[in-house]
């Protein structure tokens, strides 16, 4: 089967990936656009997998102030170079991030930035509200573990869903800028102000 160009070309202006890594993904799917597109998503969390030890000591701090003067972001993204730094697509993706932070308002970056004591109190309560359910003791931990991965889903920036996309999470969309850029791109603050909220 021939690829399909006009395929490669809607790849290319969706993802901003080479036109050699769409026409491969293209060729790989069978002209199925969805699964060219997913196994694209999958080569570019496997690439920023690779490089997420790499240093991010260059990169910037962008800024959001919503239209109403009510919300304010201040996001630092780390690069490793300040090549890609100044590059348009780095700046594009901080500006999304600077509106997702602004939009759903997540408490911290990742899981791993969420104290223990903050995490074993979340179990504490999904654990008490199962207490009373009769179910058993591994389905009441699996239960609990599925609210904990909602919880995370909620508070932390990379496991929330783009408001852009609902079929990408944050993690996601860093990830194809990783695999676009060829760099190691990491979330390293962001503070979130709200006029009336106590800081």
């Amino acid at each position: 089967m021939s690829v399909d160009m006009s395929l490669v070309k809607k790849l290319r202006g969706q993802t901003g990936v080479s036109i050699l890594e769409c026409k491969k993904a293209i060729d790989e799917a069978n002209n199925d656009y969805d699964k060219a597109a997913e196994l694209l998503r999958k080569k570019g969390f496997e690439k920023a997998k690779s490089k997420a030890s790499r240093e991010t000591k260059q990169g910037a701090i962008g800024s959001y102030i919503h239209t109403n003067g009510k919300i304010g972001v201040l996001l630092e993204l780390g690069c490793e170079t300040d090549f890609v730094g100044k590059n348009e697509d780095f700046l594009a993706l901080m500006k999304e991030l600077n509106l997702q932070i602004a939009a759903m308002n997540p408490g911290y970056i990742s899981q791993d930035h969420i104290p223990a004591d903050v995490i074993e109190k979340e179990k504490e309560i999904y654990g008490e509200q199962m207490k009373n359910s009769g179910k058993p003791d591994n389905i009441i931990d699996k239960i609990v573990e599925g609210k904990l991965k909602k919880y995370y889903s909620e508070v932390c920036l990379l496991n929330q869903v783009y408001f852009k996309n609902d079929k990408q999470t944050i993690e996601d969309l860093i990830a194809e800028k990783i695999h676009k850029l060829g760099e190691n791109i990491i979330v390293k603050r962001f503070i979130r102000y709200q006029v009336g909220e106590e800081a």
